[in-house]
């Protein structure tokens, strides 16, 4: 059965950095887009940015110039790296990565349990 851990969060002051990393396993035959989302206290969800396996990325822009999003396929870890934290970045940061599994014909989105990133001095 295929898992995803996140890890990474925790609190941070603002203007600071953290690396969230989502590390798939289980019987992996290959990972298409893997992304990132949040959701922040007490609103909906939102899209990040997402990578596909041949590394091209797309960014929300809130945080353009900001995130990073990286990956190695060879680890099926997915990384975000975010710079120049602010208190609206708070939130709770889900990866999902679309896995196609061993003997399996189509590809299925599986998410995170989420990890807690608090931005605050």
């Amino acid at each position: 059965q295929v898992q995803l851990v996140e890890s990474g969060g925790g609190l941070v002051q603002p203007g600071g950095s953290l690396r969230l990393s989502c590390a798939a396993s289980g019987s992996i035959a290959s990972i298409y887009v893997m992304g990132w989302y949040r959701q922040p206290p007490g609103k909906q969800r939102e899209l990040v940015g997402t990578i596909t396996r041949a590394g091209v990325t797309i960014y929300a822009d809130f945080v353009k110039g900001r995130f990073t999003i990286s990956r190695d396929n060879a680890l099926n870890t997915v990384y975000l790296q975010m710079n120049s934290l602010k208190p609206e970045d708070t939130a709770v940061y889900y990866c999902k990565q679309n896995i196609l599994e061993s003997g399996v014909k189509w590809g299925m989105d599986y998410w995170g349990k989420g990890t807690l990133v608090t931005v605050s001095s």
